[in-house]
């Protein structure tokens, strides 16, 4: 009984450890998934593919690790962040380019001053929770990036 007991906390202990955040290059792309489970989503790249580990809704980072055609990871990278928000090819980029890159939204918005989609996604700027908003126009293409906090979410129903 005891050594069941001991079993179950190490299987517990060792799934804990199975972060994208840890995948270092070199690794084949079976064994990651082996360790990770299905991807969130997955797109081709010229040469390989992209798997793509979100957290959200309720977390606050997405990973993207890049495979090259052999199934070897050449490039892990947390996405969702400020700076690579700031960066976005506002004019240039779509929907796919978008969707590629930091996956589906938190949420899909529409506003009565913007003729398109803001699709909204959850971050850390240091501690502090953020919102991403990036606007899409009708056609798809990127017109405005801007920030938010995500304020605190509080219940003030009475049982």
């Amino acid at each position: 009984m005891l050594a069941r007991l001991a079993l179950l906390v190490l299987a517990v202990q060792i799934s804990g450890c199975a972060l994208p955040a840890r995948e270092k290059a070199g690794a084949l792309r079976a064994e990651v998934v082996a360790r990770l489970g299905p991807p969130t989503a997955s797109f081709p790249l010229p040469s390989g593919e992209r798997l793509l580990y979100s957290e959200l809704p309720a977390g606050f980072a997405a990973y993207n690790l890049d495979f090259d055609a052999s199934g070897r990871l050449v490039r892990n990278e947390q996405v969702l962040t400020q700076a690579r928000f700031e960066n976005l090819p506002v004019g240039i980029w779509t929907t796919a380019d978008v969707q590629r890159t930091f996956g589906a939204p938190l949420r899909v918005e529409r506003v009565a001053r913007f003729e398109g989609d803001i699709w909204t996604y959850r971050f850390r700027q240091n501690s502090d929770p953020r919102l991403a908003h990036v606007h899409l126009d009708r056609q798809g293409v990127v017109r405005l990036v801007m920030f938010t906090d995500e304020l605190p979410h509080f219940d003030n129903a009475r049982d």
